[in-house]
């Protein structure tokens, strides 16, 4: 399961596809949840986001154990672009004017829409210097420890990564909307939750995934 592959795209090119679709979904998706954002119980502070960005950081860790740090710096490009162009894309839907009788719904997506750009501005931030850091480290950590051990290198490169994704995109998305205390609260239950899912959920779905692609070498 863990032999070295490869750098070839068109090695395992189905799997390749389908992965490469999730990962960029699942980035779109977290930069419009993390509009929102949740308080339990006045302590903890996170925006919705949260939930669905470790398991891209998951599949971005499946990219680079399959398919090679190259192939997958090219898959976190791609994504890059295709987060710009929801933007652009909702944006010309804010612009565009809508009836009288739709103007509630029209409200709450120009609300909803015109927030996403900051959003998406500090996620890219973040996604740039996280997935490339997480991505160059699972390369590195794998010829370190010759292949073996793929929980560690998932769960290491994510506890830097983390870092560099979770600061920039909390102060660029959420200062001066929210209190510096719970700036900050909001920037360590980030990195620890996040870490926490890769651990626990993250890692045994990428030993999975990686598993099911080597046994039907699709």
């Amino acid at each position: 399961m863990e032999n070295k592959v490869a750098e070839n795209p068109f090695k395992n090119r189905d799997s390749f596809i389908v992965v490469t679709a999730l990962f960029v979904t699942l980035y779109v998706v977290s930069n419009v949840m993390a509009v929102k954002v949740i308080g339990l119980w006045n302590l903890f502070y996170f925006d919705a986001g949260t939930i669905t960005f470790p398991f891209a950081y998951m599949l971005g860790d499946v990219l680079t154990e399959i398919w090679g740090y190259k192939t997958a710096r090219k898959v976190i490009f791609t994504t890059l672009l295709c987060n710009i162009v929801m933007v652009l894309c909702t944006q010309i839907g804010v612009w565009l004017p809508s009836p009288d009788y739709l103007d509630i719904t029209a409200q709450a997506y120009n609300t909803m829409f015109s927030y996403v750009p900051r959003i998406v501005i500090a996620s890219l931030t973040g996604f740039l210097l996280g997935e490339l850091s997480n991505a160059w480290l699972m390369d590195k950590i794998k010829k370190w420890t010759n292949g073996k051990r793929l929980w560690v290198r998932t769960i290491g490169s994510s506890a830097v990564a983390y870092w560099f994704d979770s600061l920039p995109f909390v102060l660029i998305a959420f200062a001066g909307t929210v209190s510096t205390h719970d700036l900050l609260l909001m920037i360590a239950f980030q990195y620890v939750s996040k870490l926490l899912i890769e651990a626990v959920l993250g890692t045994p779905m990428a030993y999975a995934v990686i598993k099911a692609i080597g046994r039907r070498g699709y």
